[in-house]
């Protein structure tokens, strides 16, 4: 059997950190801020994300494993508790950020508990369920928000806390026993990060870390400037879906109409829809990566622009069509999460630079999304909610130019 009693922890982990939290706190935020108050706030729930090198050092040094997973999830319990008493935005901010470390503490651990338990034989089967398990929790967390939206987005706050408290007791009770000592490198693990897409990372991502040295020595691998282009490209185009993301239930609702219960339900059969859509990704990609990448990042850009065309059309029909064009953003997502993933494993075939590779790719993933999150929140300020697509349209485009126009030696590659 490959389902373990804590994956039920990552399920309620899901539901909150990659569902009911990127609905509710844009949505409670706009309420008493302004846009660029929101950007910053979700931005602050992504830079999180960025402390997951300590928290893995932490776990592999002292063997913290369990002590990581449920403290994290306790503080990340106690950060959206505490975010209900506080207007005031730098507070705001810094609880956000509180959230997102406290998220990080806790996924970064997932993938160890499996590569350090069990036999490299059970790996593929064990963290496909994982990942069906935090993808469907996002599915649910997501149908959960539209509703919680509807009657009171605070209360949803709650819920949320309570969730991923309620998820502490499986980490603390079921997590297996690891042993004292590693004697291995951290091996490397191509799997893709299978669950629609949010800038806050997620725990397949945070299982590489990017280290000291790496940056230097993996341009000399590369052997050109191939990786680093690639790696241009990829934060573009993160930069500017992250910008619509990050802001994506009050942009549906200012600048198309469509209220948070029905943006978060079109959301939740998107994700949905989108995970189904992960093999056959897998199989497009075997071979050509890049090409796959290319395909859809263009597809996403055709339906940015749509979405924003649609702000100048009458709001009756605008809204409906925007969110249909949005479920082609997120099952684009599938294919660009498999391709991105094998591009940087076949750039660093062997399994000394792999997981170095993906941890730069990786971190730049994460960057990119705060990044984009300040600057839609930044954009939408400055001008209106209506304008967040085209940082996306901009965004994506600008990638897609750099990747098209990228001299990529590698003939498996494109």
């Amino acid at each position: 059997m490959w389902i373990e009693g804590w994956y039920v922890s990552y399920a309620l982990l899901g539901a909150s950190a990659a569902g009911i939290l990127p609905i509710l706190l844009p949505i409670i935020v706009s309420g008493s801020s302004t846009a660029s108050q929101v950007g910053l706030v979700m931005a602050a729930f992504s830079f999180g994300g960025l402390t997951a090198p300590l928290w893995g050092k932490l776990a592999d040094a002292r063997r913290l494993h369990t002590a990581l997973l449920s403290g994290g999830l306790a503080f990340t319990a106690f950060a959206c508790a505490a975010f209900m008493f506080f207007s005031a935005p730098f507070a705001r901010i810094v609880l956000a950020l509180f959230q997102g470390i406290g998220i990080a503490a806790a996924s970064t651990t997932a993938n160890l508990f499996i590569v350090e338990a069990h036999p490299r034989s059970e790996w593929d089967a064990r963290i496909g369920w994982l990942q069906t398990f935090y993808g469907g929790g996002q599915v649910a967390g997501l149908l959960l928000a539209g509703i919680l939206a509807q009657a009171d987005s605070l209360i949803g706050l709650m819920v949320a806390a309570g969730l991923v408290a309620v998820a502490v007791f499986p980490a603390l009770l079921a997590t297996p026993r690891l042993p004292e000592h590693t004697s291995q490198q951290r091996p490397a693990l191509t799997h893709p990060a299978r669950h629609a897409e949010w800038p806050a990372t997620s725990p397949q991502r945070m299982y590489h870390h990017l280290t000291g040295r790496a940056n230097f020595r993996l341009l000399s691998l590369s052997g050109d400037a191939s990786f680093p282009l690639f790696l241009l490209g990829w934060f573009l185009s993160f930069a500017g879906s992250a910008a619509f993301f990050s802001l994506f239930p009050i942009v549906m609702q200012h600048a198309y109409g469509v209220g948070p219960a029905l943006s978060s339900a079109g959301f939740a059969v998107s994700a949905g829809l989108g995970l189904l859509l992960y093999a056959p990704a897998g199989r497009w990609s075997q071979g050509k990566p890049l090409r796959v990448l290319r395909w859809g990042l263009g597809a996403r850009l055709a339906a940015y622009s749509a979405i924003a065309l649609l702000f100048f059309v009458e709001r009756s029909l605008s809204g409906f069509l925007a969110l249909g064009l949005f479920l082609v953003v997120v099952l684009a997502w599938s294919a660009l999460s498999v391709a991105g993933t094998a591009v940087v494993a076949e750039m660093f075939s062997s399994r000394a630079s792999e997981g170095e590779g993906l941890g730069l790719f990786n971190a730049v993933t994460a960057f990119a999304g705060v990044a984009g999150s300040v600057a839609g929140g930044w954009t939408a300020a400055a001008w209106s909610y209506g304008s967040v697509p085209i940082v996306a349209l901009v965004g994506t485009a600008a990638g897609l130019a750099v990747l098209l126009a990228g001299k990529f030696e590698r003939g498996d590659l494109a």
